[in-house]
């Protein structure tokens, strides 16, 4: 949690926030209407946009399926967590492996007050939450050496979340801080939207128009740099789709969503 309470970000009903649109798009009711406001129009002009997001999140538990079975990683470190759905990232992970550890980071202030049900666990494992901004990398670490041994394989997770960060040298700079404090064999997992798609471009400029914070697309190429000195896991950088689909996804259409896992050599 936040060190003074009153640093904390306050909860503004009239700013449309991402976590809450997010929410709004995988149907869940943690939103409020200037939420739902800018989904709407997202998809008006992307009618498949919720769709998006619910095969984004299907990625998302693929591949912490993946780290905790066959990767056989017992931490994680999810940052930017948004508000609680289906399939969360401890869910997942403690269902593969009930000695899980997972802390989850985020600051927004509805994903704080739903934090409760981010912290339950098996009895094996554990979960922890921290109130913190990914352009603060050094806090999170610091924090989250308090729950996770960062001496041993950390998987870091950054879903749909480095799409907020504009400046490619900014974002590799926050992925590296974090991977320098972890040791060989952590792995990094991430998914983000890709600037491919004239539909999405355009789901983008409206999502800027008013959501805060606001979103910056990248292209494949881009979203590959931030994986440079990691060791890409098969199939590499590609749609959400295409990653380790389930035998009943293996027919998806390729989306604009885009993702990769690499490990720490």
């Amino acid at each position: 949690m936040a060190d003074d309470p009153t640093d904390a970000p306050k909860l503004d009903t009239s700013v449309p926030q991402t976590a809450r649109i997010w929410n709004y798009l995988l149907g869940g009711k943690d939103n409020f209407e200037v939420d739902r406001a800018v989904g709407d129009q997202i998809i008006a002009s992307l009618p498949h946009f919720a769709e998006h997001a619910r095969l984004s999140r299907q990625y998302l538990a693929r591949a912490v399926r993946f780290l905790a079975g066959e990767a056989g990683v017992t931490q994680f470190l999810d940052i930017g967590t948004g508000l609680p759905t289906a399939d969360n990232t401890h869910e997942v992970a403690q269902d593969t492996n009930p000695h899980a550890k997972i802390v989850y980071v985020d600051n927004d202030p509805l994903v704080l007050a739903h934090a409760r049900a981010l912290l339950t666990s098996t009895p094996e494992g554990e979960t922890a939450y921290i109130d913190a901004d990914l352009h603060h990398p050094e806090r999170i670490l610091e924090k989250a050496g308090e729950t996770l041994d960062l001496t041993k394989p950390v998987a870091l997770m950054l879903m749909g979340i480095l799409g907020h960060v504009e400046d490619d040298a900014e974002a590799k700079r926050i992925v590296d801080t974090l991977l320098a404090a972890l040791p060989s064999g952590s792995y990094f997992a991430m998914y983000d939207g890709s600037d491919i798609d004239p539909d999405v471009r355009e789901a983008a400029r409206i999502w800027n128009i008013s959501a805060n914070p606001k979103y910056h697309l990248r292209s494949p190429e881009r979203f590959a740099a931030l994986f440079d000195g990691l060791e890409l896991v098969e199939p590499g950088v590609t749609s959400v789709t295409r990653w380790r689909p389930d035998p009943e996804g293996k027919d998806a259409a390729e989306i604009s969503q885009y993702c990769a896992v690499g490990r720490k050599p």
